[in-house]
């Protein structure tokens, strides 16, 4: 187990995978704020010294307007994020929503699990009680 975070500390550390670790700041950072703020943001990403915050709501971006001083205060104490401006914005582009299907039964179940189970060997006689129970649950 030691090895394995040996491993992937030393990937994390790599110059790789910085915009994987960027994206962690920025996630940590987003945990930091508060929670009326916090569930207003999509995602966030920093180009060219600038934090971007893409929210879901425009109310949410006259929230973040209206607290953008509380947010400086916090990058301030949050070293790890270096940005010279705050932007944000509310997309455009509507979330696909998931379709749930509802699970349809593959068959349906014409047995009751009556019946006599003659079998002598063990192993067997429980497997087939194991599936009769299946049955009278279905």
């Amino acid at each position: 187990m030691k090895k394995i975070n040996e491993i992937l500390s030393h990937l994390k550390n790599s110059p790789e995978f910085r915009k994987i670790n960027t994206q962690k700041t920025i996630q940590d950072f987003i945990e930091l704020l508060p929670a009326t703020l916090k569930k207003g943001v999509k995602f966030a990403y920093i180009k060219a010294d600038i934090l971007y915050f893409v929210l879901t709501h425009p109310v949410y971006k006259m929230e973040f307007e209206y607290n953008k001083n509380l947010i400086n205060t916090l990058l301030k104490k949050y070293p790890p994020i270096e940005v010279n401006e705050l932007k944000f914005f509310v997309t455009n582009k509507r979330e696909k929503k998931e379709e749930r299907k509802e699970e349809v039964p593959f068959f349906v179940e014409r047995s009751h699990g009556i019946f006599t189970n003659y079998i002598t060997d063990e192993k067997l006689r429980v497997k087939v009680e194991e599936i009769r129970a299946i049955i009278k649950n279905s």
